[in-house]
């Protein structure tokens, strides 16, 4: 079960981290800051989640080969030139993976600290949504979790309970993990291509 942890966290990382240098990129940013966006976007929810769970040291400092691989990121994003085109919207996909990776790996966290399922679905939605807030704050675009235009906290929510009830009924580790993470990459894609929310603007636009 570890080794299945480890292996989504990375792929959590990757994705997260690509979201944020498209976005760097897209605002003509060096690759020094190419890599603080990437590394804050991957690492950010996860950090806030130690800091507030008093998990001392923080994940990435126990793995560096994490910031690393951001860093070896950031350099072939900066100086290849296919990565200028790819668009803004381009963040979709990998950012949506990123959130259920992260939402799922920080609810179980905080379970496995013996946290009741309310909690630990708060800190689920912190892991899964403070590094894109921090990505689109830094870079000077409303956060996703702010927007009206957007479903995202309350998929990264919905997900995580879905994630301890599959738990609960199945006597099964990888199982509810898949399910989870699945549910919440696969809705929140569906909803920014059909765009789904909760609410509406009354004017119509």
């Amino acid at each position: 079960m570890l080794d299945i942890i480890y292996i989504l966290e990375m792929i959590g990382i990757v994705a997260f981290a690509i979201s944020g240098m498209i976005v760097a990129r897209s605002k003509n940013m060096d690759p020094v800051g190419v890599f603080t966006i990437g590394f804050i976007t991957a690492l950010g929810g996860g950090t806030l989640r130690d800091m507030i769970l008093d998990n001392h040291p923080v994940y990435w400092i126990k793995h560096q080969e994490q910031p690393i691989l951001i860093l070896a990121m950031a350099i072939v994003f900066s100086y290849w030139r296919r990565a200028e085109r790819i668009r803004e919207s381009g963040i979709v996909f990998p950012d949506a993976i990123g959130l259920g990776v992260f939402s799922i790996l920080g609810a179980q966290l905080a379970l496995d600290l013996g946290h009741s399922w309310f909690i630990a679905s708060l800190l689920g939605v912190m892991t899964g949504t403070f590094g894109g807030a921090l990505r689109d704050t830094l870079c000077n675009e409303v956060p996703y979790i702010f927007r009206k235009d957007q479903i995202y906290a309350s998929i990264s929510f919905a997900g995580c309970w879905l994630y301890f009830v599959c738990q609960w009924l199945l006597d099964n580790e990888t199982l509810p993990l898949t399910i989870g993470l699945l549910f919440i990459t696969i809705v929140r894609v569906l909803a920014v291509r059909f765009d789904i929310r909760l609410q509406r603007d009354p004017h119509g636009h």
